[in-house]
């Protein structure tokens, strides 16, 4: 799809690329929260809390513009039309984006498309989901009798058309963490498992991350198939694969009335 600017017309507004984080309204950053009560039209992401959604003001237009796996959605060339024409009829418009904008969250490629429309950004980073919720998990990501180093990679649905170097990934020195990868958890079991990482590997699942429904879903590699498929388990989820896991049931502090750790061998080796 081709971007259309309004022809004749220079776009006399902004667009405010902004990362709400991972869900918790406190964790938003005091920039972030300063632009959106400015703001004179937002565009949201489905993984952007309620919480958040309500400091904005009552007089911008709100368009909900949300990806998520399984349902309908907003093209991505949709969005990146509609931010450039909101630029030329508002004067304020923010890209509102759960997490950080830079990290698995087209942030990059909707930049684009602004750079060439000739209109005005900036960029606000947010907390990204990964530290976000290994912070309320109670997991470092990294720790010097654990993991030395930290990965982050997406799990989703084009996994089978373009395969992960998970030999690069097999180091029990370095922690995974894996955005989008509920529903292929079985590929990617299989290709760390594969690549030499250890079956026992200890790992979690965590929905609903900062929120009062958080739940952490705690097991070993050879099973994370299994937590994934868990009917409690709520999108949305993010993947914990490392040794740092170990730590999650000492070092845990965040405990809403409804969260709860589901039992497995290594779950009850924590306690």
């Amino acid at each position: 799809m081709e971007i259309v600017a309004l022809p004749g017309q220079a776009a006399t507004g902004k667009v405010w690329l902004v990362g709400a984080g991972p869900g918790d309204v406190d964790l938003l950053t005091v920039k972030a929260h300063r632009i959106l009560q400015s703001a004179d039209a937002v565009l949201y992401d489905a993984l952007v809390s309620d919480e958040i959604l309500a400091l904005i003001p009552k007089h911008a237009e709100k368009i909900a513009v949300g990806k998520r796996a399984g349902k309908h959605s907003a093209a991505q060339s949709e969005i990146n039309q509609l931010l450039v024409t909101k630029a030329y009829t508002r004067k304020n418009v923010v890209r509102l984006k759960g997490g950080d904008p830079f990290i698995f969250g087209r942030g990059g490629e909707e930049l684009e498309t602004i750079v060439a429309a000739g209109v005005e950004f900036e960029v606000i980073p947010g907390i990204t989901a990964a530290s976000g919720t290994a912070a309320y998990a109670g997991i470092p990501l990294t720790h010097r009798d654990y993991a030395q180093g930290v990965s982050f990679i997406t799990g989703h649905c084009k996994l089978e058309s373009r395969p992960m170097d998970w030999q690069a990934y097999a180091n029990p020195n370095n922690t995974l963490v894996v955005y989008m990868g509920i529903l292929n958890a079985d590929l990617i079991k299989q290709g760390l498992m594969g690549a030499g990482r250890s079956a026992q590997t200890p790992v979690a699942i965590v929905s609903k991350a900062t929120t009062p429904d958080q739940q952490t879903f705690v097991g070993t590699l050879d099973n994370i198939d299994e937590l994934a498929k868990h009917p409690d388990l709520v999108m949305p989820a993010l993947m914990v694969i490392g040794e740092v896991v170990e730590l999650a049931g000492s070092l845990n502090w965040f405990t809403p009335d409804n969260s709860q750790l589901i039992d497995s061998e290594l779950a009850a080796q924590l306690k």
